[in-house]
């Protein structure tokens, strides 16, 4: 069995516009909790010749392994889509809502997963809701300037629509400062920035993807045992079509170190499902099949943020007679996660939709840590697993065309 002494880690966030700093100290504050619950050993310093990320040194299932990570950045890219004012967002709010729908993306995807679905359709709904409040409270103070105006002796719609413009707008601003609250805009943007283009990239993240293509071609040319690309949430189709590039280009050495790539809390058939999607689906069609590497996907029924045990290769519609990725499992919150933490967690939709990065007070065959910073392979580590029963794998895409 091949012993891991050295890795790199390359993870891919999803649309965050937060500093990848936040990702260290995640893996900070998480590595030890989980470290005191297994008994192990794992300590953080800054990194050597990398601007985002960290080392890690771990003493873990009897071996000594250094991880060294590194985190691909485009949330300069995800603040540029979210730099739209109110107006601009309820504009994204239409065309997010035609895109679809109009193109029957909308209704497959419920019948995949519901929850995913609500979780798209809680900023269109919170946004409208605000929308109404603002417009109600702006209409009941025009109706006391009318009042006041007609008292004055002028005309009451004078004063009714400056009012009820000013109130509403004032509503609106205010909704949109304290958005840390309502994540309304910020998910609206998310969803958006997928329907904007209809599923295609746009070309800056495109240029973006060829950057990552080329750290992660560099360490496959390192002294290292594995090279381990984590993709969360939208990250994971990103890094779905950056390791489906880089092989095609034959950028993945004989005998280099074990390549592997794990997706968590996929959201996957939110952008495979719409029709300009080509590129996607043509990628997923490719790496499925591909020798190269292991890929393991890994999502949780308590995440209703994700598409939980869905594959996302055989529901774009694009699985081929060879696949054999991804290799899908659960994270089973409800088994990895005391009573008394799942309790606590089952409401905090967006916390749990990170726990793929956290420490579980149970864990099971899925465990961040031992998978990044232990010392198996991700092939050796998952070689015997078999894929979770309840996966589903019915194809139900609109769009199936890859060129």
């Amino acid at each position: 069995m091949r012993r891991v002494r050295r890795r790199r880690v390359f993870y891919i966030p999803g649309f965050d516009p937060i500093h990848p700093r936040r990702y260290r100290e995640l893996y900070r504050r998480e590595g030890a909790a989980q470290a005191a619950l297994s008994g192990f050993d794992l300590s953080l310093s800054p990194a050597k010749g990398r601007r985002f990320g960290w080392d890690v040194a771990a003493r873990i299932e009897g071996g000594e392994v250094r991880a060294e990570f590194e985190v691909l950045v485009w949330s300069d890219i995800v603040r540029e889509q979210m730099q739209g004012g109110v107006l601009a967002t309820y504009g994204q709010l239409l065309r997010t809502a035609w895109t679809y729908i109009a193109s029957g993306a909308l209704g497959r995807l419920m019948r995949l997963r519901k929850g995913p679905v609500i979780a798209a359709l809680y900023p269109v709904v919170m946004l409208l809701v605000q929308l109404g409040l603002a417009l109600g409270l702006g209409a009941l103070a025009g109706g006391g300037a009318a009042r006041l105006a007609l008292w004055a002796g002028l005309p009451g719609w004078l004063a009714f629509w400056p009012a009820l413009a000013g109130v509403a707008a004032a509503v609106l601003h205010w909704f949109r400062r304290h958005d840390r609250r309502f994540f309304a805009y910020y998910l609206m943007h998310d969803y958006a920035f997928a329907a904007r283009w209809r599923g295609a990239n746009p070309a800056a993240l495109e240029a973006r993807l060829a950057l990552f293509e080329n750290h992660i071609a560099a360490a496959l040319r390192e002294d290292v045992d594995e090279v381990l690309v984590i993709g969360h949430s939208s990250g994971a189709h990103l890094a779905v079509s950056v390791l489906s590039d880089l092989i095609r280009a034959g950028r993945v050495p004989e005998g280099g170190p074990a390549l592997g790539f794990v997706s968590l809390g996929q959201v996957v058939p939110m952008m495979s499902f719409l029709p300009e999607a080509r590129r996607l689906r043509a990628d997923l069609a490719y790496l499925c099949a591909r020798d190269e590497l292991t890929w393991l996907d890994v999502t949780a029924p308590g995440d209703g943020c994700a598409f939980a045990l869905c594959d996302p290769v055989a529901v774009s519609g694009v699985a081929t007679p060879d696949q054999r990725w991804p290799l899908v499992i659960s994270a089973a919150f409800t088994q990895t996660l005391s009573p008394a933490r799942w309790r606590e967690l089952r409401w905090r939709f967006f916390r749990l939709h990170f726990q793929y990065l956290c420490a579980f007070d149970r864990p099971g065959d899925y465990d961040y840590f031992r998978l990044t910073a232990g010392p198996l392979t991700l092939a050796e580590r998952f070689a015997a697993r078999a894929p979770s029963r309840s996966t589903i794998r019915r194809a139900l895409s609109p769009h199936v065309a890859t060129a």
